[in-house]
């Protein structure tokens, strides 16, 4: 019982607004003089007992030990509602006891402020420190997205447009976010740890690196980043974007998991093109989630390792309405598989879909859950929800 309350507080403190202003209270804490907060603290609650006793002794009755104290409590609540401004006024009836009063007010609500004031200043702070991006996420399976290109802007509104709640957050190194509203942005160097983990990249699903410039320059910080994020976070999958094709080597080396040549893929797509007309709408509705296709990882079921590749294809064809484009096994991936493949356990297929219906995806946290399957019955297990490959 103790353990499932435990479990349910720590779940609530795990809300991301929470989150940062932990954040927050402690950068704020190491900042302040705690020495004068406490000086404070202490000297409004001397001048509370020393009022609250002075009015006990001039005005409360003092004929048994059991009276006394009963007086001096009720005259240290009046004490302290005076303090906060709502003290009753006919407590007191003596001169001695008006003098308290005044006293009481002029120094215990000057204290008051001085604290309140603060109190001010750290919700100030840390509503500025938010908006320029200083504070931390709070998320969990989220988007981080490093840098900022006009890949990144279209790559956020993908990922924003999609069925999936992951959360996006953006770090990048200027004083507003070029992303919008519906990303949360970390005024950041990516290349930074303590800037990264701001952006929680050791709970995050995924990295994505954009190089901020079109040069061989960029490439290099682009490999910092990736090595930064595999020292922290190994776990976390980092798909990053090269504009040189020969720096592709340097990207694996720093145990980059995906690698998007765009300047490569442009080129080759181009020259299809050029070779056999409408390429390039295909590939674009394809990769765009256009009307009715969009491309999906999921995982090859034991029913299936002994279908030859023809009877796969054509069973999800008729039975999910998706078409199989690749296999992959382990870090290789076979497009167009040959008839006489021969699949194996642990296989994942790359299939064109509408939707995913039935078929499980490969790897999804199941804190993803899709908004047209939440609604699902509860028969249904947290693994037969969809995630688009990003690759």
């Amino acid at each position: 019982m103790k353990l499932r309350f435990r479990e349910r507080i720590s779940e609530f403190f795990a809300v991301p607004l929470f989150r940062r202003i932990a954040f927050h209270l402690r950068r704020l804490t190491a900042e302040l003089d705690r020495a004068m907060f406490v000086r404070l603290a202490v000297g409004l609650f001397g001048i509370v007992l020393f009022a609250s006793l002075i009015v006990t002794l001039v005005e409360g009755p003092r004929k048994s030990v059991g009276e006394f104290f009963s007086s001096l409590a009720g005259g240290f609540y009046w004490a302290v509602t005076t303090v906060m401004g709502s003290g009753d006024a006919s407590y007191v009836h003596s001169p001695l006891g008006y003098v308290v009063s005044w006293l009481l007010v002029l120094f215990g609500v000057a204290i008051v402020a001085t604290i309140t004031g603060a109190l001010v200043g750290a919700l100030i702070d840390y509503l500025i420190k938010e908006g320029q991006g200083m504070g931390a996420a709070g998320y969990r399976n989220h988007i981080v997205v490093c840098g900022w290109n006009p890949t990144a802007r279209e790559l956020i509104a993908e990922l924003m447009g999609d069925d999936y709640s992951h959360k996006i957050v953006l770090i990048h190194n200027k004083e507003k976010s070029p992303a919008g509203s519906g990303v949360y942005f970390v005024n950041g160097d990516a290349t930074d740890a303590e800037d990264l983990r701001r952006a929680g990249i050791e709970e995050a699903l995924a990295a994505i690196v954009c190089p901020s410039e079109p040069t061989n320059d960029a490439d290099m910080r682009s490999i910092l980043t990736v090595m930064a994020i595999e020292s922290i976070a190994p776990h976390v999958r980092t798909v990053v974007e090269a504009n040189n094709p020969a720096h592709v080597e340097h990207f694996k080396r720093a145990h980059a998991d995906e690698i998007v040549v765009t300047s490569r893929i442009t080129s080759r797509l181009m020259a299809r093109s050029s070779l056999y007309p409408g390429l390039t709408d295909v590939v674009t509705d394809i990769v765009s989630g256009g009307a009715g296709s969009e491309l999906y990882r999921v995982r090859l079921d034991d029913d299936w390792v002994q279908m030859d590749v023809d009877a796969l294809a054509a069973m999800m064809r008729t039975d999910h309405s998706a078409t199989l484009l690749a296999v992959c096994r382990g870090e290789d991936i076979i497009v167009n598989p040959h008839q006489d493949f021969v699949f194996a356990p642990g296989d994942d297929l790359i299939v064109v879909a509408q939707d995913l219906g039935e078929l499980i995806p490969a790897d999804l946290p199941v804190t993803l859950t899709p908004p047209a399957q939440r609604e699902a019955t509860s028969s249904k297990s947290p693994s037969s929800e969809a995630v688009k490959v990003l690759s």
